[in-house]
């Protein structure tokens, strides 16, 4: 029995043999046509299933042409795609409704999916050649629907997240043409770096800019929809650095008003974060205590904010956003500017803005990076962006250790450079760190 079970199997059929490359292995097909042995895996261990599979591979086992034993091989093997027509005008009725379609969490991304098909289909219609069939979709014709994009000013993000939907919907279409996809082409995607030299980075407001940002929401002079709510979920992300949509919808549920600590389950990343309430942000609160009428702190600008149009979109999230950008320019600053090459303004101030004004205020004060991402959340980005200093000051200190620069200062010394410090520059808090840095020299 042992050496049975050690034995190679083969038999020969009418046309080529099945057989095994290793005792008890897979079979294998083999046969040869005008002194070109081929050989195909059948995926089994059984001969009987082994022995079926040869014969329904082979219905000619006689022909003189290798091309049409293949293609008789490849069509017994389903590895040959029948051609199914699908007219373009059907397509989208099929991919919406298919168990394999993408699944975005938000209406907006999964009406995106439609429009960005749709743009396609408009595309295919203006060009010379007639295509009115999923398999006629070639990659030249998808080659020059990106080179058309290009011209109509996307941001590379833009224009990647369309050539990434497309690729979706032709991956759940795969079955109704032969060729592969043909938006897996990387040449398709455009590279981030085309934007390095235009790209506006988001910018923190300065202690003296938030300081003027609550007096203008206290100003009668300046009217606003909801103005005191707005004061409100612009003290909450002043002193707690999370995002727009966690302060305007945050519920009183999650304030403990005795304890005096926030607790925030981040819309956006599912991170729950647990924040002390600042005393400003503690005076802010009572005053909203005194129109509590929902489980909101804001309910009024929580309602206007989960707004839905018809299809069932978020629009109200851009009203409230509107509403704060308006406050950022009553402070002399423009929140978006313009970039060439670009149809869209980039965004440089906004109420993501406090949130680099948190961390930035941290780095300065010296709180651990540790500490400052458990009130953020996972965000190192930003985190990093304003901790990269801590690394310099180390840097210079090791130079000056090894200069000799480095030799103790006497005090009288030290006072003389602060004092010319404080000569050239404004006792200002971005210079007291270095103010400080001098007395210690």
């Amino acid at each position: 029995m042992a050496k049975a079970k050690n034995k190679v199997e083969s038999v020969k059929l009418e046309f080529g043999s099945v057989r095994q490359k290793t005792p008890g292995g897979t079979y294998y097909f083999r046969y040869q046509i005008n002194g070109i042995r081929k050989e195909i895996p059948l995926h089994t261990t059984s001969k009987e299933d082994a022995i079926r599979q040869a014969k329904e591979l082979i219905p000619v086992t006689k022909s003189k042409s290798i091309d049409m034993v293949a293609a008789h091989v490849k069509q017994a093997k389903g590895l040959e795609k029948i051609e199914r027509k699908l007219p373009l005008d059907e397509a989208w009725h099929i991919y919406s409704t298919h168990p394999d379609r993408a699944t975005p969490h938000t209406v907006s991304e999964q009406l995106a999916y439609k429009t960005t098909f749709e743009e396609f289909l408009s595309f295919i219609s203006t060009l010379p050649y007639g295509i009115v069939s999923i398999h006629e979709v070639d990659p030249n014709t998808v080659e020059s629907f990106a080179s058309w994009m290009k011209t109509k000013a996307l941001a590379v993000d833009t224009h990647n997240r369309k050539i990434k939907r497309l690729r979706k919907i032709f991956d759940v279409l795969k079955e109704y043409y032969p060729q592969s996809n043909p938006f897996k082409s990387k040449h398709l995607l455009r590279n981030i770096r085309e934007e390095q030299d235009s790209v506006i980075r988001r910018q923190a407001f300065s202690r003296q800019e938030e300081l003027q940002i609550l007096a203008e929401l206290k100003n009668p002079a300046r009217k606003l929809m909801n103005k005191e709510e707005i004061r409100i979920v612009y003290h909450i992300g002043m002193f707690t650095g999370q995002r727009l949509k966690d302060c305007v919808l945050m519920q009183w549920q999650n304030i403990d008003m005795e304890r005096r600590r926030i607790y925030v389950k981040q819309f956006k990343t599912g991170k729950e974060v647990s924040i002390p309430i600042a005393p400003e942000l503690y005076e802010a609160l009572e005053t909203a205590k005194t129109w509590q009428i929902n489980q909101y702190v804001c309910p009024k600008s929580a309602a206007r904010y989960n707004k839905l149009n018809e299809a069932g979109k978020n629009v109200g999230n851009n009203l409230v956003n509107i509403d704060v950008l308006r406050v950022i320019r009553w402070i002399g600053l423009e929140p978006s500017v313009s970039v060439p090459g670009r149809k869209k303004k980039m965004t440089q101030y906004g109420f993501h803005s406090l949130r680099h004004s948190f961390a930035s205020f941290c780095a300065e004060a010296g709180v651990p990076k540790a500490v400052l991402l458990s009130i953020l959340g996972t965000d190192s980005d930003i985190a990093d962006k304003y901790y990269t200093h801590v690394g310099d000051a180390a840097q210079e200190q090791a130079i000056r250790a090894i200069s000799f620069s480095g030799v103790e200062k006497t005090d009288n010394e030290r006072i003389a450079a602060a004092i010319e410090f404080l000569d050239k520059e404004k006792p200002t808090p971005e210079n007291w760190n270095r103010l400080k840095e001098i007395l210690s020299e």
